[in-house]
């Protein structure tokens, strides 16, 4: 072997090496609508990079991040800031923000009662029971007038903070995953935008959703999670620039129609 071939082969040698180097496995937790499906869409794209993207579908709000903190997980997707701000001012865990995907319009929907002006007084409505979506639900029912929450109650505010409620309305508070359930026994709900997908429900036949010029869009961005310390971890940055990449948010528009919009 003459001396050009052997430095080619050296070369390639450590091309491969770093490659090999480089490469990774990611293990992403996520609720199976949308986010397990936009990480679908990633894994060609990761692969591209070299890294082998694997996806652990929950159906909870609480286990993704139990498994992050445990380095079960490399990351998760299924929350946002404020649902992961409160969980760990709860639990102690140090999990961070890498980057905002998507956005999911929060909706009022009908159960029993299939307009909101033909809601009686004493009307039953289910809310999501942690913290951060019960207060968006309160605040989507204040924009219709439905109820009105004492000032500064915010991001913040659960039934105790409710100042004026001209129906008596009944406020059910029930586990996210359980809302699409409740539709039978109660007159409406306000509902998560990925659980309203996962049973079906569009958000255009909701009976009232956040705009998405709203605060609300803005503040209840979907994240992409990881344990404090890891956020220079080049799979991870790989990952995330992909959930933000032109390719992502072209096939969030066209799958979703308005029910999942992306981040600026």
């Amino acid at each position: 072997m003459n001396l050009r071939s052997l430095l080619f082969t050296a070369m390639l040698s450590i091309s491969l090496t770093a490659a090999s180097a480089y490469a990774a496995e990611v293990k992403v937790g996520a609720s199976p609508t949308p986010h397990a499906e936009i990480l679908q869409a990633a894994i060609p794209m990761m692969k591209a990079k070299g890294h082998d993207l694997k996806i652990v579908e929950y159906a909870d709000y609480v286990q993704p991040n139990m498994a992050l903190d445990a380095g079960e997980l490399d990351a998760n997707y299924f929350q946002h800031q404020p649902y992961l701000t409160d969980f760990n001012s709860e639990k102690g865990t140090k999990l961070i923000s890498i980057a905002t995907v998507h956005y999911e319009p929060f909706g009022i929907y009908a159960g029993k009662t299939r307009e909101l002006k033909a809601l009686k007084k004493g009307a039953i409505v289910s809310v999501p029971n942690d913290t951060t979506n019960e207060a968006r639900a309160l605040l989507l029912l204040q924009d219709n007038g439905l109820l009105k929450l004492k000032d500064g109650a915010g991001l913040n505010a659960t039934r105790r903070d409710i100042v004026a409620n001209p129906l008596g309305l009944k406020i059910e508070e029930i586990e996210a995953a359980q809302l699409v359930r409740s539709l039978p026994d109660v007159d409406i709900a306000t509902i998560n935008g990925n659980y309203a997908i996962l049973g079906g429900l569009k958000v255009k036949d909701a009976l009232a959703a956040e705009t998405t010029d709203s605060v609300a869009a803005a503040t209840y961005g979907n994240i992409l999670a990881v344990r404090d310390g890891d956020e220079n971890r080049q799979e991870l940055k790989d990952l995330a620039a992909i959930l933000k990449s032109a390719e992502i948010r072209k096939f969030i528009n066209e799958k979703y129609e308005g029910a999942v919009v992306p981040s600026k």
